[in-house]
């Protein structure tokens, strides 16, 4: 028996490997966008203390702008050993103009990347223990 899939943070995505979405807020009056549901927001003049809905945001959008790790992240980042250098990716979704960060999958090199280039959401296991695959969203290449 294979291991079960879960999600290494609740609620920030679906756990649809074949088309997966964030799952983000919006401000019920300023209709301003958000990404976790309950922090950030699109909009640098709203007050953060408004009631927000559940909303799915776009899945594709364009590199706002992207670096690469070359070295451990702080923790609590669940580092590998070796450590390995990945790709981080700021996407500007589609429709609702959010810029959100996330790594980009394995495989992908610094020199496949442009700012403009078109990404779409995918899923990829951050790591795993005895029973769970801890999945997390990253950034694929459309």
């Amino acid at each position: 028996m294979g291991k079960i899939r879960v999600p290494a943070v609740d609620g920030m995505f679906t756990l649809d490997f074949e088309n997966p979405k964030l799952i983000g807020g919006r401000g019920k009056t300023s209709q301003s966008y958000y990404f976790p549901k309950d922090l950030s927001g699109s909009d640098p003049q709203n007050v953060n203390d408004e009631e927000r809905e559940a909303v799915i945001l776009s899945s594709t959008g364009r590199i706002w702008s992207y670096t690469s790790a070359d070295y451990p992240p702080a923790l609590p980042y669940q580092i590998n050993e070796p450590f390995e250098p990945f790709l981080i990716c700021a996407t500007e979704l589609e429709k609702e103009k959010l810029v959100v960060c996330g790594q980009m999958m394995p495989g992908i090199h610094i020199d496949d990347l442009k700012v403009g280039l078109h990404v779409k959401l995918a899923l990829d296991v951050l790591y795993e223990d005895e029973e769970n695959e801890y999945i997390v969203w990253k950034w694929d290449l459309a």
